[in-house]
């Protein structure tokens, strides 16, 4: 295989262990007790030479990965030890490990190579403060903080100092998720297919976003389907209504799951709700208010409406008594504004 043409100050060309391909090494030279060492920095360039020309570029300011120091405590190395210890991803739901995620993604794409003992009280109320558009994000973060440097100090055993997170006000429970109204159940029909199907699913089994988006196909049999607690773990028959069944019955075969992104594979919620999200996007402001969530909400007020009560509700969404209490107050308003108006054109 011929050698490529490329040449740099400090760049090498080596055959790889099979020589079958030439891979580029960036020298590093440096003296130590008199004595001049090297090692070689391999370029993961792919073929293609624009991304040589970064990455060459990245070792001659010192900015390569392989430059920079290890840091022994930092963000990443405790958000790594956390994702993978399975005491602790045994006893989390995982709707809650996604919640987290999302947090945990963030600061390792800002932070993760930063020793996490050297983080100020100061900047993380700041940190906080810059993020005040977006109130439950912003506690999550801090959330997520007291989390990891829980674990760091308790599982991991590394000295750290008190927890920066602590004594910082959250901005506090925001306002619940607002059930859909008609206007937008029937603007559904334009949604991408994945969407009607996941908001399908949502509405009429009451689950968890998550949870209705990952069902399998067999989790519908006869007059109940079987659905997931995520946060108790456990599987439930709940009835389920010939309208959803058949709905369920008459969507094209994906393999196991309803929304499979293989066979054997269901597609995420991620890539379900961002498709939501640019959807959602091109109604307006207006839809802004309404998430996927909404839909399981709208399940208890359509439920409390057809006259079910808080405990035959409670069996079919598993929403606590006082999330029930809460939506079967908007379905009672919505009912008694009818009666009330109607009476008001009565001779």
């Amino acid at each position: 295989m011929k050698k490529p043409a490329i040449a740099k100050p400090r760049l090498t060309w080596k055959l790889n262990h099979r020589k079958t391909a030439w891979a580029p090494y960036y020298r590093v030279t440096w003296t130590e007790g008199g004595k001049r060492r090297e090692r070689a920095i391999l370029l993961d360039w792919q073929g293609d030479a624009q991304k040589l020309d970064e990455l060459y570029w990245a070792c001659r300011s010192g900015r390569h990965a392989a430059q920079k120091p290890k840091v022994e405590h930092s963000w990443r190395a405790c958000i790594i030890a956390w994702r993978s210890d399975p005491k602790v991803q045994g006893r989390l739901a995982d709707s809650t490990k996604r919640s987290y995620r999302r947090a945990m993604d963030r600061i390792m794409e800002k932070n993760g190579d930063k020793d996490m003992r050297r983080t100020t009280k100061e900047a993380l109320y700041r940190a906080h403060l810059a993020m005040s558009a977006t109130p439950r994000e912003a506690d999550r973060m801090l959330q997520t903080v007291s989390i990891l440097w829980g674990y760091a100090a308790n599982s991991l055993f590394w000295p750290m100092p008190p927890n920066p997170a602590s004594g910082i006000e959250h901005f506090g429970k925001q306002r619940e998720y607002e059930p859909w109204p008609d206007w937008m159940i029937a603007a559904l029909a334009e949604a991408p297919e994945d969407v009607q199907i996941a908001a399908r699913l949502i509405r009429g089994t009451g689950q968890r976003p998550g949870a209705a988006i990952a069902m399998r196909r067999d989790q519908f049999r006869g007059e109940y389907m079987t659905v997931i607690d995520e946060k108790g773990k456990q599987e439930l028959e709940v009835y389920c209504p010939p309208s959803l069944a058949g709905f369920v019955a008459g969507l094209p075969g994906r393999g196991d799951f309803i929304l499979g992104k293989t066979p054997i594979e269901p597609l995420s919620y991620d890539a379900v709700e961002r498709k939501f999200r640019a959807w959602r996007k091109g109604l307006g402001a207006k839809a802004r208010p309404y998430t996927l969530h909404g839909l399981r909400k709208l399940a208890i007020v359509e439920l409390a409406e057809a006259g079910a009560s808080d405990a035959e509700i409670q069996a079919v969404t598993g929403q606590s008594a006082e999330m029930v209490a809460y939506y079967r107050k908007k379905a009672s308003r919505k009912r008694l504004s009818k009666s009330a108006q109607q009476r008001r054109d009565r001779p």
